[in-house]
């Protein structure tokens, strides 16, 4: 990778940035898996450390947060025994929270859906922010403790809960059921209700699943690597 010419890491980079697998990339370019792969790792940890440099001390106002799912490896259901639990082997959850008015991501993490993790991304996230904020969320259960703990209590924090219909047959794989209507639920502090909402947090990945082969679903085109989907993600982030 040390003699892949500038032009070359543009257009390598510039296909994996549009949604493209390195397979895909491969073909586009000629240039050799193993060297593509290197590139996106080495790039993606060069993103990180320029987002923890210069992504600090942020006047967010409005912060909504969300998990979005993904694997490495195989599905859950198909991780082997002995390797069950095992972060890098099946399922893999990425914790965002965007800021809801410059749409800039302020903070995320890969790793499980566990209090735990949640816990270090939301650390990370309030220690990127300024000013008090209004932070949304989804009812998933970890939230309301890793808030409490990360902000203690200086914020205004409300979550949302969408009521969706049944949704029969082959339409559940490929689209999500009718929203009917949604819930709100101040938690602490006193939130404006009429922005309380994690639509742009779910918009995001709507953007993440288009723009990073790793979040298509129904496609080969999964991580194999834990390290290369927190790179992915890295890079598309920065970029």
């Amino acid at each position: 990778m040390n003699r892949l010419s500038q032009e070359d890491r543009v257009r390598v980079i510039s296909s994996l940035v549009e949604g493209n697998s390195i397979r895909a990339t491969v073909r586009m370019t000629g240039v050799a898996k193993n060297t593509v792969a290197n590139l996106l790792v080495d790039l993606g940890h060069a993103c990180e450390r320029f987002h923890d440099a210069r992504v600090r001390a942020l006047p967010t106002e409005r912060v909504q947060c969300d998990e979005i799912w993904a694997y490495v490896g195989m599905k859950e259901k198909n991780v082997p025994r002995d390797r069950k639990g095992i972060l890098g082997f099946g399922d893999t959850w990425t914790w965002t929270g965007i800021d809801a008015d410059s749409k800039l991501m302020i903070s995320w993490l890969v790793g499980d859906r566990s209090g735990d993790t949640g816990a270090l991304f939301m650390m990370d996230l309030a220690s990127r922010l300024k000013n008090r904020v209004q932070l949304s969320s989804d009812q998933n259960t970890p939230y309301a403790p890793i808030v409490e703990m990360a902000f203690g209590g200086d914020v205004d924090y409300a979550q949302i809960r969408k009521i969706y219909g049944p949704e029969k047959g082959e339409a559940r794989r490929y689209s999500p059921p009718v929203c009917l209507g949604c819930e709100r639920k101040t938690i602490s502090g006193n939130p404006d209700k009429a922005a309380i909402s994690t639509s742009f947090v779910e918009r995001q990945n709507l953007t993440m699943r288009m723009s990073m082969r790793r979040f298509t679903r129904l496609t080969n085109g999964f991580s194999k690597k834990l390290e290369n989907l927190v790179c992915a993600v890295s890079l598309h982030f920065v970029h």
